[in-house]
């Protein structure tokens, strides 16, 4: 009864949007709830962006034994959480967030109504449907689980069971195996392992030599640079090849571009609501940007475009990339079938080596995506692409199973709430962030929810990749089905800067290792490449961005080892971000010197406290913001804070919906005189905080136009006191490319060639 009861007040707590999200998915996103774990899981598990499922009294593992469930191999960033989550003062803010919170609900109400067309108003209607859901819901979501359990309904992936077990389609497994099927001769393209100008069969059937392996592991590479009309500025490196101009096809015909059968057809109608109108060209099924792009992709070169947008250009890419996954899954299968047809009809004795066409493992296409709306767009571009018209549908398992789980309701989306165009973008359909699917296409069928080791096609995000492969010393953890990868495409690779980029790091670890396990290949017709540990070397990854950043440009340069080499694109921006700030604002750029990349972090907060804090001590400058990128930069702060008794309020990530709401009003009241405030939290909420009369930034955003938004915040609060308003900026020689995105390169090169701070005046006109 004490767990029945315990589970019926968790329910009875939430909204009815958040008890369908916990039906439907078992947890909860950041976007819209709340952070509830103050223990050491459940800061664990904010570092993973997973929030517990809630388990029904049915099942026989209840929470009072979470804690003795499989623990993973805990690391300094999940101790340092703990210990902050742990605090004293953390857990006397909770309970001052449980008996203040209706006070910080009227105070919103109340700053609401000065004339705010902010967040305020949604998150006031939020906590009004909260108190109007009815406490009939507690007894639907526990009677959906009992009755879903007495029909024997397969819940294996349901988070809300709490089993680790996943579904996977298995009843179909042999009519997706590819050992025991044969080509047809209308389906696919028979012939298409013959073409010697096949890019397919060019890159995967080069035979490469030790001494050239040696030669990419140790010599560094050569690059050379070209202008492309829709690219810009394309540097092209490589080990092996010499240096050369990369040119861009002006025309290319479809039937030139050595597509499957299938897609020869199907790309002009799918991609017919990007074409443009006025381009009659023998191309013109490609867009100017998709033609660029699929011509580096064809080439089986790695790329890098960090200019990619959810909001400008985001759907434009995703198809490319899709076109050329598909092509490459179905050229591998069809060369694979057609070769089962000829050693079905071969004579014994014949020597077999010729058909080696398989990796060790079945998966060749790896695509990393952040949120499971992006998995379901994925998803229907290969349905489109394989449908050749209304009366050739093709079969699809598992259909309705996967729009329940990938789709989202438009309702849930709150009323009102006012965002930014990208923001909107971004967070469009369902957000959540904690996602595996396997995909295995044949012919005229495709089956969603394949095991991974039968599927040709894995989407996956950061997170739900990073809790198959598992860390050193679990148990439970597999990763041979990425030793075969031969496509690995990463999509908005900027997001999991916001999310956690270990993941990602992690991932480039254990792609393309030898599997630990046969898993029943048919060792004759495994490549010598894969027998030799030399896929990373055939691998072509394909890495997406909305921005340029070290870390993005670390994975690019250290972990992709293409012998065919590497195109990136390098475009430096004219004019920066600080040109869209429409309030007379002036700004204070200061340089900070460090020794290395290392030693920056601590030269920036003994910059910080020695030199920039003490001129705004003073009473007189009060309302003042920290904007700070890094979590563990604002950790120390708000720590050296509270040592030197300041009076300040802080707002992250991690901060419960009453505790921003009591911040921010004693904030705009002049209560407190600083606020600290994290980069991800203005990521995933971008409240507009009211009050601001001094701006720092501790460090440069990691979005350029973050700066704007942040700067045009301080004309919320019209009082007449602009003339008082200052802005304040920290950065190093290592800022360069942040620097450029927000003043331009022409302004970065004179305030990196001088060492005095400079000085901007914005007048709103820029």
């Amino acid at each position: 009864m004490g767990k029945r009861r315990a589970g019926r007040q968790l329910l009875r707590s939430l909204s009815k949007k958040q008890k369908k999200h916990l039906r439907e998915f078992g947890e909860e996103h950041p976007f819209y709830d709340k952070v509830f774990a103050y223990c050491f899981i459940g800061c664990y598990c904010c570092c993973l962006h997973l929030c517990f499922p809630f388990q029904s009294d049915s099942d026989k593992s209840s929470a009072e034994s979470d804690s003795e469930t499989e623990v993973e191999q805990v690391s300094g960033y999940h101790k340092l959480l703990a210990t902050l989550k742990t605090s004293p003062e953390s857990q006397s803010e909770e309970e001052e967030d449980e008996s203040e919170s209706e006070e910080a609900e009227e105070s919103e109400a109340e700053m609401d109504s000065e004339g705010s067309q902010e967040t305020g108003e949604a998150e006031g209607r939020e906590e009004e449907d909260k108190n109007e859901a009815p406490e009939e819901a507690t007894d639907t979501a526990e009677q959906m689980l009992s009755q879903e359990q007495a029909n024997g309904t397969d819940t294996s992936c349901d988070p809300r069971h709490g089993i680790t077990e996943e579904f996977t389609d298995v009843k179909h497994e042999s009519e997706f195996s590819l050992e025991t099927n044969f080509i047809e001769e209308e389906s696919g393209d028979c012939n298409a392992d013959r073409r010697d100008s096949n890019p397919f069969k060019q890159h995967m059937d080069k035979e490469l030599e030790e001494k050239e392996i040696e030669k990419m592991s140790t010599l560094p590479k050569t690059s050379s640079q070209s202008q492309w009309p829709r690219l810009g500025q394309v540097i092209f490196s490589s080990t092996l090849e010499k240096p050369k101009t990369l040119k861009a096809d002006k025309e290319v015909d479809v039937k030139q571009l050595h597509l499957h059968k299938p897609l020869e057809s199907t790309w002009p109608k799918v991609n017919k609501a990007f074409q443009c109108a006025v381009d009659k060209r023998a191309d013109s099924s490609f867009t100017p940007l998709q033609r660029e792009l699929f011509c580096v992709m064809n080439s089986y070169r790695d790329l890098f475009y960090p200019e990619g947008s959810a909001l400008a250009n985001g759907e434009e890419i995703r198809h490319v990339y899709c076109l050329h996954a598909l092509n490459h899954v179905l050229k591998a299968n069809a060369q694979v079938l057609s070769h089962n047809a000829r050693r079905r009809d071969r004579q014994p004795g014949t020597d077999t080596d010729e058909h080696r066409d398989q990796g060790l493992t079945r998966p060749k296409v790896l695509m990393i995506v952040p949120f499971r709306e992006c998995a379901l767009r994925i998803v229907h571009i290969f349905i489109s692409l394989l449908e050749v018209n209304d009366k050739k549908k093709i079969d699809v398992s598992n259909k309705k199973r996967f729009k329940g789980e990938f789709g989202s309701d438009p309702e849930e989306k709150p009323p009102n709430l006012k965002r930014p165009e990208d923001y909107e973008a971004v967070f469009a359909g369902n957000i959540d962030d904690h996602f595996r699917i396997g995909v295995a296409i044949l012919q005229r069928s495709m089956r969603l929810y394949a095991p991974f080791y039968s599927s040709d096609i894995i989407i996956a995000s950061p997170l739900g990749i990073r809790t198959v492969i598992g860390a050193e010393g679990e148990k439970k953890r597999d990763f041979d089905f990425l030793s075969s990868i031969e496509i690995l495409i990463i999509d908005q690779a900027d997001i999991y800067l916001m999310q956690n980029w270990e993941h990602v790091l992690h991932l480039m670890k254990h792609i393309n290792l030898l599997p630990l396990d046969s898993h029943g290949v048919d060792f004759s017709r495994v490549r010598m490449l894969n027998l030799n540990n030399w896929s990373k070397y055939y691998r072509q990854t394909l890495l997406f961005s909305a921005l340029q950043d070290p870390q993005i440009n670390s994975v690019f340069n250290k972990h992709c080892f293409n012998y065919a080499g590497q195109v990136a694109v390098r475009n430096v921006p004219l004019t920066g971000s600080i040109s869209h700030i429409v309030v007379q604002l002036p700004h204070v750029f200061r340089r900070l010197e460090a020794d290395s990349v290392t030693s920056v972090i601590d030269a920036r907060f003994q910059f910080f406290i020695d030199k920039v804090l003490p001129e705004y001590r003073d009473a007189i400058m009060s309302h003042t913001l920290i904007y700070v990128p890094s979590y563990f930069d604002y950790v120390r702060l708000r720590n050296y804070f509270k040592k030197e008794d300041l009076n300040f309020t802080h707002i992250c990530e991690y901060t419960k919906k009453a505790a921003v709401c009591r911040a921010r009003r004693f904030f705009l009241k002049g209560e407190k005189q600083f606020l600290l405030f994290t980069e991800r939290f203005h990521f995933y909420k971008r409240y507009t905080i009211k009050g601001i009369r001094n701006l720092i930034f501790y460090e440069l955003p990691t979005y350029s136009h973050f700066y704007s938004e942040i700067c045009n915040m301080l004309k919320a609060t019209d009082n007449g006191v602009d003339a008082t308003w200052t802005c304040t900026v920290l950065y190093s020689k290592y800022d360069a490319q942040k620097l450029a995105a927000v003043v331009g390169i022409d302004r970065t090169a004179q305030m990196l060639q001088s060492k005095k701070n400079v000085h901007l005046f914005v007048t709103g006109e820029n």
